[in-house]
């Protein structure tokens, strides 16, 4: 009997990579897109080290989530899905797993970015 090869749909995203692109070209759309990939990016480095950190301690996610008085699938989403976890919840985990956060000076923000910051005013 011949074998059927099964072909799994695909989604065509082409329409949203032009549409993506066409808003890019707006400067006020482009700079909020792009600081909103570097927070993303941080957050998620974070939690990548968090887990990593958790991993090497033998701890499940369960007991994390016990120890921290939250709920296991509430702790299971943090390390599992795109989420923006509130800092003190960070802070906790960090916390029972024995490491703390710091932040440290990075790179200067980039031109457009500095550019789309309101003015303070001097009062």
């Amino acid at each position: 009997m011949p074998t059927v090869k099964q072909s799994t749909p695909t989604l065509d995203t082409g329409h949203y990579r032009r549409r993506r692109a066409a808003e890019l070209r707006d400067p006020a759309f482009r700079t909020a897109y792009e600081r909103a990939r570097i927070e993303i990016a941080q957050v998620d480095r974070v939690m990548r080290q968090l887990d990593a950190l958790r991993e090497a301690s033998g701890m499940t996610k369960a007991e994390l989530a016990h120890l921290i008085g939250r709920n296991p699938s509430t702790v299971r989403r943090l390390f599992t899905a795109e989420v923006n976890p509130e800092l003190k919840t960070v802070a906790a985990i960090a916390s029972v797993l024995g490491a703390r956060l710091e932040v440290t000076p990075g790179e200067k923000p980039a031109e457009h970015i500095r550019k789309a910051r309101p003015a303070r005013s001097v009062a």
